[in-house]
């Protein structure tokens, strides 16, 4: 628990000291290579070609990154294994931080420049980051990938659960095309369970953190009370709380004789950044707590 919010910490500082040398690392060319090299050898066919091939590509780096994390346990007090898990947690971390390309987008004066840096929040490739009601919901599938679903896999597995998340997610993601068809098939269908859990428990922190009511009628309304690997509700809770926000905060500077101090959509766009901030407050909180009753205890 102490490493994991050590961890998150050095994460988020080292983004915004260092956040070009920190996203080049984060790019995973070398993962990109491999799954390419993988596709050649297995040319003619063969289980990589299979909807659970992609178990060929994770097997070796997560296996090896399992095998030094048990190796640094209780070494040195612990001090190597919370270096190792600092630095594993900051290279999964982003690839981009989430709330440095939140900011460009609302510091940008002219349209083509809010329309370039939008598209720096896209959860995915395919994803048209657009002004307008659905931002919301793409700003918070985006906190998911790049923050929240690391730090869970990390907190769950350690280093290993951290890396195997973005392993899936780049190859699911990043690299679909360098996949076979039914290999991709199983590795999106992969990257749902992954991201199912986190999605939960994000609506969880987002209901606690924003109108419970309304996060709770959209998060049954998406199908987020049905046991199925798509987690879509987690959009439409994300929607549901920013409009909450937003009609809150409307009453509250008309009631003061005030104007909103940002125009258009990207009123959402700030509420949603602000919602993801207080619920990555409220899993910190949770762990620093569990941290301290691990130390009375």
């Amino acid at each position: 628990m102490f490493t994991t919010l050590v961890a998150v910490i050095a994460a988020l500082v080292l983004g915004h000291v260092a956040p070009a040398p920190v996203a080049s690392l984060r790019r995973f060319h070398w993962y990109t290579r491999w799954l390419e090299w993988l596709g050649v050898q297995a040319a003619d066919g063969g289980f990589w070609r299979g909807r659970y091939g992609i178990a060929l590509a994770l097997l070796p780096p997560v296996l090896l990154v399992a095998l030094v994390q048990i190796a640094l346990s209780g070494r040195w007090l612990g001090l190597v294994s919370l270096l190792f898990g600092v630095l594993m947690l900051a290279w999964t971390w982003g690839p981009r931080d989430l709330d440095t390309d939140v900011e460009s987008v609302l510091d940008a004066h002219d349209l083509d420049t809010r329309r370039a840096r939008l598209a720096q929040l896209a959860p995915s490739p395919d994803t048209v980051m657009a002004e307008g009601p659905t931002l919301p919901g793409s700003v918070m599938r985006s906190a998911l990938r790049r923050w929240f679903a690391p730090l869970f896999w990390f907190l769950l597995l350690g280093p290993a659960g951290a890396l195997l998340y973005r392993l899936v997610e780049r190859a699911a993601v990043a690299n679909p095309g360098v996949l076979p068809e039914e290999n991709a098939a199983g590795t999106r269908v992969l990257l749902q369970w992954l991201e199912w859990p986190v999605a939960q428990l994000m609506t969880l922190a987002l209901a606690l953190a924003g109108n419970f009511d309304l996060v709770f009628r959209a998060w049954r309304g998406a199908g987020g009370d049905r046991w199925q690997p798509e987690s879509l509700f987690l959009e439409a809770v994300g929607r549901a709380a920013v409009s909450g926000e937003l009609a809150e905060e409307a009453e509250d500077y008309l009631r003061e004789g005030r104007t909103l101090p940002v125009s258009g959509e990207l009123l959402g766009l700030r509420d949603a950044m602000s919602l993801v901030w207080r619920m990555l407050l409220l899993w910190l909180a949770l762990l620093a707590l569990l941290v301290i009753a691990g130390w009375v205890s």
